[in-house]
């Protein structure tokens, strides 16, 4: 049986897939064929059911829970791993509720967290993440939600940090931040979602056993990122979360479901989120 993979060309995701989707490990009678695009991209392409398997934002998970099952391995949670609100100089609160921010898509997890922090800024902007910076350098947009390998070059440019929107969940939470998750659609045997859940985990315990047999597939879609940056996006993302979410991912992600059920920025659900080990 073949599945259709969608995942991101970032280092965090080519990392933990390319023993599976090269069959560095025994996939058994499933094969993984993969469907590279940008996170928001692949929210969207679910919204729509077109993908058996796929990296999801938890915040786009959200939406689709009567459609899909979360995995326990392949999340990216973590401490400090969480968004950047930037600017170009810094800004009061009025300044940046005003507007306009540039976020990298409505169901990225990166724009739940700003509503948190700042529930009244209505005035956004969706723009590919990989062109915030130069949107806000350009001032296009008072202020820039960043993600992924940007939170390591924005200083670079000469921008300034407002907000870590990470930090500010920790600060209520005391739990880590759940960014993003793999997900498999419910209507998907029992069996094979077992069997997936179990490959998966293969595949991201491979990837750390033997990390440099998936560099060049790595590099192959890292674009002009410097290996430095490459190395560090992978330290920040992949981590024992990615192995199996445990006790504590579970309860991280169960609380950002609820605040978002609070906020009413998804619907309530009342089935069962995870997939069940076999």
């Amino acid at each position: 049986m073949q599945i259709q993979l969608g995942f991101s060309p970032c280092p965090n995701d080519t990392f933990i897939f390319d023993a599976l989707i090269h069959q560095r490990i025994d996939t058994g009678n499933l094969t993984f064929k993969a469907v590279m695009e940008d996170v928001e991209a692949l929210n969207r392409m679910a919204l729509r059911g077109e993908l058996e398997m796929t990296k999801l934002s938890f915040h786009a998970l959200g939406h689709m829970l009567d459609k899909y099952q979360l995995l326990d391995a392949g999340s990216a949670l973590g401490k400090g791993v969480g968004p950047l609100l930037i600017a170009r100089k810094p800004l009061s609160r009025e300044e940046i509720i005003k507007g306009p921010i540039a976020i990298p898509g409505k169901y990225t997890t990166a724009n739940f967290l700003l509503g948190l922090a700042y529930p009244e800024a209505k005035n956004k902007v969706e723009i590919l993440f990989s062109d915030i910076e130069d949107a806000v350098l350009s001032g296009k947009v008072t202020a820039g939600l960043i993600i992924h390998e940007n939170r390591f070059t924005y200083q670079d440019k000469g921008l300034v940090k407002l907000i870590d929107c990470g930090e500010f969940w920790e600060s209520k939470t005391g739990l880590p931040i759940p960014l993003g998750g793999i997900c498999v659609r419910r209507d998907l045997p029992d069996a094979v979602k077992q069997d997936i859940n179990r490959l998966l985990r293969q595949s991201v315990e491979y990837a750390f056993a033997n990390p440099k047999e998936s560099l060049p597939f790595i590099r192959a879609h890292a674009q002009e990122m410097e290996e430095e940056v490459m190395y560090k996006h992978i330290e920040l993302y992949v981590n024992d979360y990615s192995v199996d979410l445990g006790a504590e991912g579970r309860k991280a992600v169960a609380k950002m479901f609820e605040k978002a059920v609070e906020l009413e920025l998804i619907p309530a659900f009342e089935g069962e989120v995870f997939v069940k080990e076999g």
